[in-house]
């Protein structure tokens, strides 16, 4: 692992784990190679990571997948990436009777305790962003306040809360990036759900906001 500086923001090792999946898997070892050599990570290649890693890796792994492949395979590479890293959670990180638990109730509230979840487990994949979610009418919105902005990092977030959502709450459950790959701050995802079984229409409150 790369020297951790003092205050640093760290993100959990799927995001490097599962994109070096994703990758060997649509593109082939070769490829995975060279974008892990571009990005100085090739030792995470023979040895994954096990702990905690710098933000800054993952970008460097992002921008490094973004300069070598064209923009659609990138993106899908990314979305792969994102629904590994979901399977993952839902195997080793979400108990089995608590999912059963979410898939019983109703849409509302699944939504409502799966947001609770992801602000509570936000170094999984935010890299110490202030997180934030709300149940509107129709979606679930999640607020990321402070993470990286690059294009691949929003489509793996993307591909993430929409694979938790439809695994969880609804299976047609979309996710999109709203700004985010502009780098707008908040980066907004919002999933939506059944719109007769929402709530009625709420604002998240600002991701700065204490």
């Amino acid at each position: 692992m790369a020297h951790v500086q003092a205050d640093e923001p760290l993100i959990g090792p799927n995001a490097v784990i599962q994109t070096a999946a994703a990758l060997t898997a649509l593109c082939g070892r070769e490829a995975a190679q060279r974008v892990f050599a571009q990005a100085g990570l090739s030792r995470y290649l023979t040895v994954a990571p096990a702990a905690m890693l710098p933000l800054r890796e993952v970008a460097a792994l992002n921008a490094s997948l973004a300069q070598f492949l064209p923009p659609e395979r990138a993106a899908a590479v990314a979305a792969e990436a994102g629904r590994r890293t979901a399977d993952y959670l839902l195997a080793n990180r979400i108990p089995a009777l608590a999912q059963r638990a979410l898939r019983l109730s109703p849409r509302w509230l699944a939504a409502r305790l799966l947001l609770r979840a992801i602000a509570a487990n936000a170094w999984t994949f935010a890299g110490g962003a202030r997180v934030r979610g709300c149940v509107t009418g129709g979606a679930a919105v999640v607020e990321i306040d402070g993470g990286a902005t690059d294009a691949c990092g929003c489509l793996w977030r993307q591909a993430v809360f929409q694979r938790l959502f439809a695994a969880l709450v609804n299976p047609d459950a979309q996710a999109r990036a709203a700004g985010c790959r502009l780098g707008a701050a908040p980066c907004r995802y919002e999933i939506t759900l059944t719109p007769q079984e929402g709530r009625p229409p709420c604002t998240p409150p600002p991701c700065t906001q204490t």
